[in-house]
């Protein structure tokens, strides 16, 4: 038996455990890995460090790093965000649907746990926490596979999960990590299907694409992030500045970051010069349109379709000055990942046309596409925001990661 596949075993030997365990205890358990990141956030610390260290020396970029980093904050958020989960309902065990048939026949529809669910990630260390979490309260075994450039933060990160959930009687092996991070290893866990039920993608377009294209164990997409704002010619400019600005330079390494701006011509001379100016504070990149280059100048360098299809993940924007609502939708349509997608507009027409006819998982009207979250939409910290449309889309908490059964009684039936 190979290393992935003693891996697996173990986690289908730990499933019945976690998947009939009571609320009450799945909430221990949560409350004590919480506890437990508290506890050790000068050890969680020292060892993101070394992969700080490593990173910085293999010329990772500054927003790359970013998504690398622990520090005390950011541990109280991870802690912050198991206890939210605690606070929120169990989905399993809830009761969907049901009836008698003529027959006499009771048929329930009830939600229960995936069973094991596989989650290969990149960079960020605190989503072993969270898919750890949000695994364990759905009644999910999970088996974490993070990637070389995060693995003394993610198995210092699985121990202390594993230890607390020991702590209050369930098996640490419902929490495991491959700490083999080679190639070889992931595509093994990709072909997994004797032990895994559904695996998870999370990072960049290349890791989802392998995913999709290799695996053979069924896969729920998430999204890559090529996320639009079009600021509309009724749009208010200070408005716009704001929603633009910070869903480009809050926090740009993340999948729901701008990477578009699409601007009305009847407005781009006015609006356009303003987002520039807070971008400056940033020194965001811009790539742009003629017209786009005819307003700003000859700093905006021109952009192609290769600037419009990118995840930039960084202080990059591409911008392009359209004539109508209809050829941002288009261009929405052409570029877009099915993401995030934003108008800005005092138009309630304009508005209604864009949530209508934009294909994506959230599509806002004035507001920051930064909002596309488990924890903003209320559904605790999330697993991952999911772009295709089977099983699970968008933001995909606790009920997306349960499927259903159907107990049925009888009293003797026959067919």
């Amino acid at each position: 038996m190979t290393y992935v596949e003693q891996l697996g075993l173990n986690a289908k030997n730990a499933e019945p455990y976690i998947s009939s365990a009571s609320t009450e205890l799945k909430n221990a358990a949560l409350s004590a890995i919480s506890k437990a990141l508290t506890e050790n956030a000068v050890l969680i610390i020292s060892e993101n460090a070394k992969d700080l260290a490593a990173a910085a020396a293999n010329g990772m970029s500054q927003s790359m790093q970013d998504r690398l980093r622990l520090d005390e904050k950011r541990i109280a958020g991870m802690a912050k965000g198991v206890d939210e989960l605690i606070a929120l309902g169990d989905p399993v065990g809830e009761v969907i649907s049901g009836g008698i048939r003529p027959n006499g026949l009771k048929i329930v529809k009830t939600r229960v746990p995936l069973g094991v669910i596989g989650i290969i990630f990149e960079s960020r260390p605190n989503v072993t926490v969270d898919a750890a979490a949000l695994c364990l309260k759905a009644g999910n075994a999970v088996i974490l596979k993070g990637g070389k450039e995060a693995i003394n933060s993610n198995k210092c990160l699985s121990a202390i999960m594993r230890s607390a959930v020991e702590s209050v009687g369930l098996p640490a092996d419902i929490i495991q990590l491959v700490e083999n991070t080679s190639r070889e290893t992931t595509a093994e866990l990709m072909k997994l299907n004797r032990y895994l039920d559904v695996l998870i993608p999370r990072g960049g377009a290349g890791l989802i694409q392998a995913v999709v294209n290799q695996a053979t164990v069924p896969v729920i997409e998430t999204g890559t992030g090529n996320c639009h704002v079009y600021v509309d010619s009724s749009a208010d400019p200070e408005m716009a500045v704001d929603i633009v600005n910070n869903g480009k330079t809050s926090r740009p390494s993340v999948c729901n970051a701008v990477e578009s701006l699409l601007i009305h011509k009847d407005c781009a001379e006015k609006i356009l010069p303003m987002i520039a100016e807070k971008f400056k504070e940033h020194d965001v990149k811009i790539y742009g349109c003629p017209r786009t280059r005819e307003i700003l100048g000859e700093n905006v360098l021109p952009a192609t379709d290769n600037e419009y299809a990118t995840e930039f993940l960084d202080y990059v924007i591409s911008v392009k000055v359209v004539d109508s609502v209809d050829e941002a939708v288009a261009h929405i349509r052409r570029f877009g990942t099915k993401h995030s997608e934003c108008i800005v507009t005092n138009s309630l027409a304009a508005a209604e046309k864009f949530q209508r006819e934009v294909d994506a998982a959230a599509v806002y009207v004035n507001a920051s596409t930064r909002f596309t979250d488990g924890g903003e939409f209320g559904l605790g910290a999330e697993i991952g925001i999911s772009t295709q449309k089977l099983h699970a889309r968008g933001p995909m908490g606790l009920t997306e990661l349960t499927t259903v059964k159907y107990l049925v009684n009888g009293c003797g039936q026959i067919r």
